[in-house]
């Protein structure tokens, strides 16, 4: 099968589980953002040296492709998508967050810049609240309705901040 359907050509695509949307449509964009995201955590990821940072952002990109699914899904499918963003993953970023703050100084204004990883992970910062805020558009429009996602975001961009910080010492 080739990657060349040439079903999109006209600006149009399909939605998981069924229907078309113009290319430019609110689900699209927003999951173009999180390809953003997860690609630059991949260019993070293979970056760096620790194991266990590297395994964090492994399990981020992982559960940024479930919010894409579901942001992927007609709101009337979702039911059907077998695993979703819940308050599980929010509490496990929750705990590294936790974990991050202890062993740092807290700084209210930062600049980018301090090194290459620590810029990196401010520049995922500003891409998870960019997506945050499309997502927050996707709720109004009631196209999305797992709350779970909208805090998930949040605390992603506050746990990547702490990663930057983290770096950045």
């Amino acid at each position: 099968m080739s990657i060349t359907t040439k079903q999109g050509d006209k600006g149009k695509t399909r939605l998981y589980w069924g229907g078309k949307v113009d290319k430019d449509h609110v689900r699209i964009e927003t999951n173009g953002m999180l390809d953003e995201l997860s690609s630059f955590l991949g260019l993070l990821k293979s970056a760096l040296l620790c194991g266990k940072i590297k395994a964090l952002l492994e399990r981020l990109q992982k559960d940024l492709m479930l919010i894409g699914s579901e942001i992927a899904t007609q709101t009337r499918f979702v039911r059907k998508l077998k695993k979703k963003i819940s308050a599980e993953e929010v509490k496990y970023l929750e705990e590294y967050i936790t974990a991050f703050e202890k062993n740092l100084k807290p700084r209210l204004f930062t600049s980018a810049g301090e090194n290459f990883i620590s810029s990196g992970f401010d520049l995922a910062r500003v891409l998870a609240r960019k997506l945050e805020r499309s997502v927050v558009t996707l709720t109004k429009k009631k196209a999305i309705k797992n709350p779970h996602i909208l805090t998930y975001l949040n605390r992603l961009s506050d746990l990547l901040y702490l990663l930057s910080r983290k770096s950045s010492v």
